[in-house]
């Protein structure tokens, strides 16, 4: 297969999945037909769905071989973003594929020359809608874009994944194996789960009740339980406490829902004599 083909094999599975997403949202099947922000995204803003760059995991173009095999592994990203100095001097972003097949499969551990491996990225504003910005990503066939403010530095980073999750929810690949359970004890006493996690199979198996009489008939998972404590849709960082302590940290959320928490359980009271 050539270059070409295979660019065109490319353009044709993205062209495709636009095209079922439009269907499945109820739009026309025209494969011209370019998402607009009212079909969709609604209203949401770039920096409603970006990832905060204290999170963006990115590498250094002078990045060792190891290191970078290192980030890859560790990550589980496919995608990593490149900058010299800084994330706020961004050079492009370095594909695991191309990384794979350069410097990979036995090949020798020679400083990577990234420049030679790297794919452009997309620049975009906080306030681009997203729905904008996943039209752009349509039509330049890119998948990762860095968010700029108006000072020039690096808000935060966006994936076409991340906007497809917005429309169609989660997106799990062979690769979440963690995450695809419902929960899992990252420690004594401390829990991370899915938002969607059923609120009493999940206190069953941590020996807590955590609805009240009074909420018990109203929600039926942790992410309807913290919604209803918080009274709104809270962002990612907010920490609720319930009456018996027990901490509820929002650990990934978009505007309109939560996605991941962290259940931190109150030191156990000791025993007095």
């Amino acid at each position: 297969m050539t270059d070409t083909d295979e660019n065109d094999d490319k353009s044709r599975s993205l062209g495709g999945l636009f095209s079922r997403l439009r269907v499945a949202l109820g739009g026309k099947e025209q494969s011209e037909e370019p998402m607009t922000p009212d079909n969709g995204l609604g209203k949401l803003r770039v920096d409603d769905v970006m990832i905060p760059t204290a999170e963006v995991i990115a590498v250094p173009v002078d990045v060792s071989r190891d290191e970078l095999v290192q980030t890859f592994r560790e990550s589980g990203l496919t995608r990593l973003p490149i900058y010299r100095d800084t994330l706020d001097q961004p050079l492009g972003f370095i594909h695991l594929k191309d990384f794979a097949l350069t410097y990979g499969f036995g090949a020798t551990s020679e400083q990577p020359d990234l420049q030679a491996l790297m794919r452009p990225l997309l620049f975009v504003p906080p306030s681009m809608r997203a729905a904008v910005l996943l039209q752009k990503m349509q039509k330049q066939r890119s998948h990762m874009a860095l968010v700029i403010d108006e000072y020039g530095s690096v808000d935060g980073l966006v994936t076409l994944e991340d906007l497809i999750e917005e429309l169609v929810g989660e997106i799990e690949d062979e690769h979440d194996e963690e995450e695809a359970a419902l929960w899992h004890e990252e420690k004594p006493g401390v829990w991370m789960a899915q938002a969607i996690a059923d609120l009493d199979e999940f206190s069953e198996a941590i020996g807590v009740k955590l609805a009240t009489a009074e909420n018990e008939e109203d929600v039926e998972t942790l992410g309807g339980l913290v919604a209803m404590l918080a009274g709104r849709v809270p962002p990612r960082g907010e920490v609720f406490v319930n009456d018996e302590g027990v901490s509820f940290e929002v650990v990934d959320a978009s505007p309109r829902r939560i996605r991941r928490l962290r259940i931190r359980l109150p030191d156990p009271k000791p025993e007095t004599e």
